[in-house]
């Protein structure tokens, strides 16, 4: 059996600490928080829902666990500094003065920035 196509995806982030990490989610992406019951509190990520689950002793890994596609990286960059976020700088990735990694072939730019536990998160602008 496969699932069928119609099958909606959903991702889930770790959090030490619920009350940081919705202040982020909500406060600073600004994502709509929808449901929170004793085991997590549920967003809508434009159609997708995230589970943001509480594990008193997570660790975050070094490497990017959620992206975002965006039209504008540079804009959406600018948007998040000014609510305090701040962007990873990768010695020898040759990113901008906005953090921002280019592709070598030039069609795709991405960054990336923590939420409070330390997951990578990511942005991407995609040429067409």
């Amino acid at each position: 059996m496969t699932l069928p196509h119609s099958t909606k995806v959903m991702t889930f982030i770790l959090t030490r600490d619920r009350a940081k990490a919705k202040a982020f989610y909500t406060g600073t992406l600004g994502f709509p928080l929808i449901s929170e019951d004793p085991f997590a509190a549920v967003f809508d990520f434009n159609g997708v829902m995230m589970r943001l689950s509480d594990v008193s002793d997570y660790v975050a890994h070094p490497h990017t666990v959620l992206g975002w596609q965006v039209d504008d990286i540079a804009a959406s960059v600018r948007a998040l500094r000014a609510k305090g976020v701040q962007f990873q700088i990768y010695p020898g990735m040759g990113q901008d003065e906005l953090g921002v990694w280019t592709s070598p072939d030039g069609g795709a730019k991405v960054v990336w920035f923590t939420d409070p536990d330390g997951n990578v998160l990511s942005l991407s602008e995609l040429r067409r």
